[in-house]
């Protein structure tokens, strides 16, 4: 019997061990334990259709300079009964690299009429959809959008996350009175609260000063 309760405290502390995070991380409901999850690259609704490599838990893990922001985000949100949901923080360079593989075989077009209709896979790395580094992996970076607390469901941003086109560019006009003021709130927040936004994604900000600005890191989101 001692030796398996020995067994079972060591496989313990090795779960442990595998689950810590490196200095300067945390998981982001540690921080805001109300901030609505949906992690889409740890499921297959998104632009490939399969879950992506890096990707074992549907838990939001950013740097502690990006979560200690989100957190003013989100209580000045709750005022209005509205709130953060969080499609990707932390990306691992892994993760990346699968995005990358999928990008060079031009017949897997599995989400094409989802998630880029109007372009060609073979244009999404001239156009800058798809690249070999991203923001995300230096921990730093969200994609995000905001909920109504009352019914649970997301605000109306005009296009859906993701999307490879110009409908989701901040600056995309066509759109309703409604979307472009859902997409503005969301903007002016997260400006506020020492995030600077992209310009090409509705969705995606990035904090002011970011603490790891050239480290690109690929431990796993577990």
């Amino acid at each position: 019997m001692k030796s398996i309760y020995f067994l079972l405290v060591f496989l313990f502390s090795i779960s442990l061990v595998a689950q810590k995070l490196p200095e300067g991380f945390v998981y982001l409901d540690n921080i805001i334990p109300t901030v609505k999850v949906e992690l889409r690259y740890f499921s297959s609704n998104n632009f490939i259709g399969k879950p992506i490599e890096g990707y074992r838990s549907n838990c939001i893990i950013t740097t502690t300079t990006a979560a200690n922001a989100l957190k003013n985000v989100q209580e000045e949100l709750a005022e209005k009964n509205l709130g953060l949901k969080i499609f990707d923080a932390y990306r691992p360079q892994r993760a990346v690299n699968h995005f990358v593989r999928w990008a060079k075989v031009l017949e897997d077009t599995l989400m094409k009429k989802t998630y880029y209709p109007k372009v060609k896979k073979s244009e999404l790395f001239k156009q800058g959809y798809i690249a070999s580094r991203s923001g995300h992996s230096r921990g730093s970076s969200v994609d995000l959008t905001i909920v109504d607390l009352k019914t649970n469901k997301e605000l109306d941003m005009g296009s859906i996350y993701d999307f490879f086109g110009s409908e989701s560019h901040p600056s995309y006009r066509n759109i309703s009175k409604k979307q472009l003021e859902n997409r503005i709130l969301l903007r002016n927040i997260m400006i506020k609260h020492g995030f600077k936004p992209y310009k090409n994604e509705w969705w995606h900000f990035t904090i002011r000063n970011e603490p790891f600005p050239k480290t690109y890191f690929n431990f796993e989101v577990n």
